[in-house]
């Protein structure tokens, strides 16, 4: 018996492990049931979040260091920026004041920083009822709403793209498998 049970628990193990480290974004979750202010955000971050997973998912060092020219930034440069446009989206979400966070971080550790900052967000747009409250803070100056969708919303989409392009032209296009449109992933 304890030759059975040990193989069987060692899985539920692996399993379990493996699903507290699976990444948001694989696919886009489930849309809300109806349309809201909220859960229009909420959704729009969504996408960005799918992009992003997929422009970001199996890069090399060499994908990383890949710029398009000599004065254009390389896809780690741009992924610090996405980094830090996430937390721009997730300090709004929460509704606190903006402070830009300095740490070395492996590339790894800022795409799941970057890609929870996205989801955490997320989830609180889907639920909020009044989003006129949730304001880009910077110092004593407030910002509307209305910039986050414009400004790093849709700035952080935009750089999701470049990545894909980037990637591509390294010689690593992202997974073909993959429908933006449903935000889904072909098996």
């Amino acid at each position: 018996m304890r030759s059975i049970l040990t193989p069987i628990l060692l899985l539920f193990a692996a399993i379990t492990t493996n699903s507290q480290n699976k990444l948001p974004y694989y696919e886009i979750p489930k849309e809300a049931e109806e349309f809201t202010a909220g859960t229009v955000v909420s959704r729009m971050i969504d996408g960005l979040g799918f992009r992003y997973y997929w422009a970001t998912d199996g890069l090399t060092e060499e994908d990383l260091e890949y710029k398009p020219s000599r004065e254009a930034k390389t896809a780690g440069e741009t992924i610090d920026h996405v980094l830090s446009l996430s937390i721009v989206i997730k300090n709004a979400a929460l509704k606190v004041p903006h402070k830009e966070v300095k740490s070395e971080m492996t590339f790894a550790e800022k795409r799941k920083a970057t890609l929870e900052n996205l989801k955490l967000a997320s989830d609180i747009f889907r639920k909020s009822t009044d989003v006129s409250q949730h304001k880009i803070i910077f110092g004593e100056k407030e910002h509307p709403l209305w910039n986050a969708i414009n400004g790093p919303i849709a700035d952080a989409t935009w750089h999701a793209g470049q990545l894909a392009s980037f990637r591509r032209a390294s010689g690593n296009p992202i997974n073909s498998k993959i429908n933006h449109f449903t935000g889904t992933v072909r098996q």
